[in-house]
């Protein structure tokens, strides 16, 4: 039942951040959204290092391998598993008019949806992947290190709710449709986390190199499309301090909790 709570935080973040369409009237400060997006980048940096590099690592030595070793494999997979779903899944990002990925007569409020949900992959994953590491017992991993990851998560899901039921609204669609899609893009992370638990309960060896998969492919995240969405335009240095606010919040976390 703890598990389950746990990996329904991060869900409830995204839900609650969608519900921002309801309180808010106008579309989303650009000041404010760099912000936000700076945040969310900083927390899952922070989250790749110590909630899953540094735990992948310790893991390894513990099974007498060569620690770097699955770290960088993992790591490195993580990065070529978004960038192949970055080129096949057609998505939209934030403040763009070009979309990605293979060609499909899709509307640019399904696009932008599909945008977050690639991201939100890689974060269900880490939750699972944290969260199956305790159910199996490992000593690097703790039941509140596992709901500090939930819960960073969470906060930078926040965010990333009101980022897509903000603009949808403010593109004419009603306050109830955007809310639904800003909370459909949060589905596939209890969803990722899940088939994440049942994959590493089967093959415990493999848990640091999944770990370190998750952190890569929070990573490129990270570096493709929140930095660059944070940095465009005027005013970058609000989404730098956002980084650093997430990063330490994240740091915090996971430290105190974990």
């Amino acid at each position: 039942m703890e598990t389950l709570i746990g990996l329904l935080i991060p869900f409830l973040g995204t839900t609650l951040g969608a519900g921002m369409v309801f309180f808010m009237k106008n579309q989303m400060n650009t000041k404010v959204q760099k912000l936000l997006l700076g945040f969310a980048a900083g927390v899952m940096i922070a989250a790749s290092i110590w909630s899953l590099i540094i735990p992948s690592l310790d893991m390894a030595e513990e099974q007498g391998k060569i620690a770097w070793l699955p770290a960088t494999i993992g790591f490195l997979l993580g990065i070529i598993f978004l960038l192949i779903l970055d080129k096949i899944i057609p998505h939209l990002h934030l403040n763009s008019e070009k979309p990605e990925g293979i060609k499909a007569k899709l509307k640019n409020s399904t696009m932008l949806v599909l945008a977050v949900t690639i991201h939100n992959i890689p974060e269900g994953m880490a939750v699972g992947v944290v969260f199956a590491g305790m159910l199996v017992g490992n000593i690097s991993m703790s039941f509140a290190g596992a709901l500090a990851l939930a819960i960073g998560i969470a906060i930078q899901n926040f965010p990333e709710g009101a980022i897509i039921s903000m603009p949808l609204r403010a593109e004419g669609m009603s306050k109830g449709k955007a809310f639904l899609y800003g909370t459909l893009s949060g589905i596939v992370e209890p969803i990722a986390a899940i088939i994440t638990i049942l994959l590493t309960g089967l093959v415990v060896p493999i848990l640091p190199y999944i770990l370190s998969f998750a952190a890569g492919a929070m990573i490129y995240v990270v570096v493709e499309e929140l930095i660059p969405e944070a940095q465009v335009g005027e005013h970058s240095d609000i989404g730098t301090i956002g980084v650093a606010i997430g990063f330490v919040l994240m740091m915090i976390l996971d430290v105190a909790l974990g």
